[in-house]
């Protein structure tokens, strides 16, 4: 069963009349070195991105409309049979029909992959991790316009992301048995266990729910192997805590290695004298060994500096970060699931980096996903359908080598565009820490060898057999809830209301 496929079943069983149409993109594995920076030497990583996007139609002849989009990245360690999962981005429009269709397809995607027999990863050992922060919009701009779109608020965004995690775990369970094994944990940061136990079960009580979950992190238990392999038994902060693009942790532990870079301001090299080829070369390779040295004693320093923070004491430092405690309640959340039995081996597994069919090249990936963030919105109906048409005439075009589609992919000529912000009307920007230290105008970088597969060519068949979908929905409406003693609005008879009245004090003589 493909990612598409999966997708598809998941939105069979929504209540309501609508047709889905589903764009999955999912991009062939390259190589990654910069999930553990600060772990030497450095496990050797595989990336791969996820964009899902869902357009609804109510009628045949209704336009489509975007309604929901999923961004995610899968990274595979071989050397430790582990794979992670992390969610970036979810969101909606707010333009579905109710009940939305986005959170049938944030758990049909987590139990993909959580689910060892549909698992497109070779992998024994999963981590999903996510970063809960309430903001207006994610991927869809400018959709917080829209009357009828209600962002969730932070708690109540935590207590969702909890909630759907229960329930996949709770259905893997169901499917796998004992032939896997779980463990769910979340900090709320700036709360205690006891705090963020009740804050969430306040929005969505737990009750009947056979998931158990540990207030804390992951890195002290030895039950689930973690991604980054290790020497020996003892782990630091670098080999334990992943890196991910816009993530709190990543930033907060970069400003930990690079806290003593404290170089100033330097005096410009001195230039080279004049002298024969062979004094020239000489020279230069003295010089270069030198850079080289002075590098490694740069990464010694920055790793001497990530050993020194134990993971209890970077956790308990992060509950003062800005990000976490800026007004709004944070939360991280990682799920483990774990193979009870292993793979057996096989020699005839192909190469992680081969592409598979249905995948895409990651810069078509890449120019879908900023097509949508730069260059459409989806304040209204009218542009929301607009949008959703250039997308998707989009996708097909760059299956088809953009014979088959005169739009570009980037709006340039419809007229419409984002209007410029009202100077009247302010909002305050999600919390952000300064960007990571750069070691000699750069960021540290490992060396990368090339791919020696080339990039997926994506083809109509690509497209009409692991890209693109639609599914008919024709089911009942879910029933009305009524207050607890059968009587609402929505059976005709008027609730009964009853008044108090205050007892009189009565007058002593």
């Amino acid at each position: 069963m493909t990612l598409r496929d999966a997708l598809l079943a998941s939105l069979s069983s929504l209540p309501g009349t609508r047709e889905f149409h589903l764009h999955v993109l999912v991009s062939s594995p390259r190589k990654h070195g910069n999930l553990f920076p600060f772990a030497n030497p450095r496990p050797r990583t595989y990336l791969q991105d996820i964009l899902i996007l869902l357009s609804e139609q109510t009628t045949p002849d209704s336009p489509r409309v975007f309604v929901s989009a999923i961004e995610a990245c899968v990274y595979n360690i071989p050397s430790t049979s582990c794979a992670i999962l992390y969610v970036s981005k979810v969101d909606s429009t707010g333009q579905a029909t109710a009940p939305s269709p986005t959170p049938a397809l944030v758990r049909a995607l987590l139990l993909f992959y959580a689910d060892p027999t549909t698992r497109p990863v070779s992998a024994d050992h999963l981590w999903i991790h996510l970063f809960a922060r309430a903001q207006q919009q994610y991927l869809f701009p400018n959709s917080s316009e829209y009357p009828n779109k209600r962002p969730l608020s932070d708690i109540k965004l935590c207590a969702w992301w909890k909630r759907q995690f229960s329930t996949v775990i709770g259905e893997l369970a169901s499917r796998a048995g004992d032939t896997c094994r779980t463990k769910l944990y979340y900090i709320l940061p700036g709360l205690s266990e006891f705090e963020a136990f009740h804050s969430l079960e306040r929005v969505y009580p737990s009750t009947g729910s056979k998931v158990s979950w540990t207030y804390g992190h992951p890195y002290s238990q030895n039950e689930i192997p973690l991604p980054c392999p290790s020497a020996g038994d003892s782990r630091h902060l670098g080999q334990c805590i992943p890196s991910f693009d816009d993530d709190p942790k990543s930033r907060f532990i970069d400003e930990i290695a690079y806290t003593t870079d404290a170089d100033g301001i330097r005096s410009p090299e001195r230039k080279r004298p004049r002298a024969d080829t062979l004094k020239a070369h000489e020279e230069e390779t003295a010089e270069g060994s030198e850079k080289k040295e002075g590098r490694n004693k740069k990464e010694e320093q920055t790793n001497k500096e990530v050993k020194k923070v134990s993971a209890e004491e970077f956790w308990e430092r992060m509950s003062f970060r800005q990000e976490c405690i800026a007004g709004a309640v944070t939360g991280f959340f990682v799920i483990a699931v774990s193979a009870t039995t292993p793979r057996p081996l096989s020699t005839s597994e192909v190469s992680p980096l081969e592409p598979q069919p249905g995948q895409v090249s990651s810069q078509m990936n890449k120019r879908v996903l900023t097509s949508l963030l730069t260059s459409h919105e989806f304040p209204s109906v009218e542009k929301a359908v607009w949008s959703t048409k250039v997308i998707e005439d989009s996708i097909r075009g760059l299956c088809d080598g953009l014979k088959s589609n005169p739009r570009p992919l980037v709006a340039e000529r419809s007229g419409r565009r984002t209007p410029e912000p009202d100077a009247g009307r302010t909002t305050l920007a999600p919390p952000q820490t300064p960007p990571p230290r750069l070691v000699n105008g750069k960021r540290p970088m490992v060396e990368i060898s090339p791919n020696p597969f080339p990039e997926p060519v994506a083809s109509l068949e690509t497209y009409r057999s692991y890209i693109f979908g639609s599914i008919a929905v024709n089911n009942p409406l879910p029933p009305r809830k009524d207050h607890g003693d059968g009587r609402g609005a929505g059976d005709g008879i008027p609730p009964v209301i009853t008044v108090l009245t205050a007892r009189k004090k009565k007058r002593t003589k």
